[in-house]
């Protein structure tokens, strides 16, 4: 039985205010829906974001819906778990009349325990689709309040999971979650990775194969579990990650993972020359990539982004840690010695261009309490 795993899809992501859902559409009707076209998988595990936002943007839950048709009028199921950006009961709009279709969505622990049943030419999968939650929640849940941290409420459902296992079957659990020991991209809030350490990655040992959802890297995460990433490129400092999507076998007593590659309508990447090189450069051929382009010049260059805008016409971002740096300097040995409202007074002025009024001091003080505590 082959199964397709795949996550983070993030329709409607912007990267540096630029819309990515024509990228999206280009992963989702070039590559993805003919791989499940040609290879036919029993079923789809989409692990979760599958939006940017939780109120998703009408176009991004236009191209949702589009494909999602798709993937049912081309024979696949679907198993679709909400992660920390989806809004998890907008997702589950028509959830039961969707389950009679072939498409199941976990928006809540209790699908979890839940399993759905594939079987095919004799070989069966037992799926346990885990959406993303908060500690509270899970602790509220189990009726099990003395819960300390993400870890402990991982490890007491997937004990229940366990005793729903059927013998004979392969036992996959999908789930959106930080797993303690990975690789976290900038592309992910810092908000949203993860307290307390993660997942200890042991706790997957359970189950004939953990996909997860909530990185953007492909990586394993243990022996069992293994991040597919987002397809497609969400921050710069992705450039050198390989994207694609996870392509599961199981042939009924043993189950491999295989990554298949993405080719993107426009790649992500940062480009470090001098000012002359890349304006030459461009001329002779134009970068239709997403770029941010750092002069490595050591002097300054006046409107550096608008005579590199129009061979460079997807263009992020433009910047001289030359110039950054002296300026900085400058005012760093300035503000030596002073104390925190006067340097956030400086920075609002010098960088954000405006006077701070009573009420944004205010305020920041009382910030500076609550994170000195």
């Amino acid at each position: 039985m082959k199964l397709f795993h795949t996550s983070d899809w993030h329709l409607g992501r912007m990267l540096y205010a630029r819309s990515l859902l024509e990228d999206q559409r280009a992963f989702l009707e070039g590559t993805f829906l003919p791989a499940v076209a040609r290879e036919k998988p029993a079923c789809v595990l989409l692990c979760g974001d599958v939006y940017d936002r939780q109120i998703a943007a009408p176009g991004a839950i236009q191209l949702f819906d589009e494909t999602l048709a798709r993937l049912l009028e081309l024979g696949s199921r679907v198993c679709v778990i909400s992660g920390n950006h989806d809004g998890a009961r907008r997702l589950a709009v028509l959830k039961p009349v969707l389950r009679r279709s072939g498409a199941v969505f976990a928006t809540q622990l209790e699908d979890a325990l839940d399993p759905v049943l594939l079987e095919e030419d004799g070989v069966r999968v037992q799926l346990f689709p885990l959406p993303y939650f908060e500690v509270a929640e899970a602790r509220q849940f189990l009726g099990e309040p003395e819960l300390k941290n993400e870890g402990a409420c991982m490890e007491a459902l997937i004990r229940r999971m366990e005793s729903l296992f059927e013998p004979g079957a392969a036992h996959i659990l999908l789930a959106h979650c930080f797993a303690a020991g990975s690789t976290v991209s900038d592309s992910e809030s810092g908000l949203f990775v993860g307290g307390s350490g993660g997942v200890p990655t042991q706790l997957f040992e359970a189950f004939d194969y953990a996909a997860l959802g909530h990185l953007h890297a492909p990586q394993k995460a243990g022996n069992k579990a293994r991040y597919s990433g987002s397809p497609l490129k969400y921050s710069v400092d992705e450039q050198h990650q390989k994207k694609g999507f996870t392509v599961v076998d199981w042939d009924g007593t043993r189950l491999t993972a295989e990554e298949r590659p993405v080719t993107p309508l426009r790649d992500v990447r940062r480009l470090e020359k001098p000012f002359r090189e890349l304006l030459e450069g461009g001329r002779a051929c134009p970068v239709e990539d997403y770029v941010e382009l750092v002069l490595t010049d050591r002097e300054p260059i006046l409107m550096a982004a608008q005579q590199l805008q129009p061979y460079y016409p997807n263009l992020l971002a433009v910047s001289n840690p030359w110039a950054v740096s002296g300026v900085a300097g400058q005012r760093a040995r300035a503000l030596q010695g002073q104390d925190q409202r006067t340097v956030f007074v400086s920075f609002c002025r010098d960088v954000c261009g405006f006077e701070p009024e009573e009420g944004d001091l205010e305020l920041f003080d009382e910030t500076l309490k609550e994170v000195w505590s």
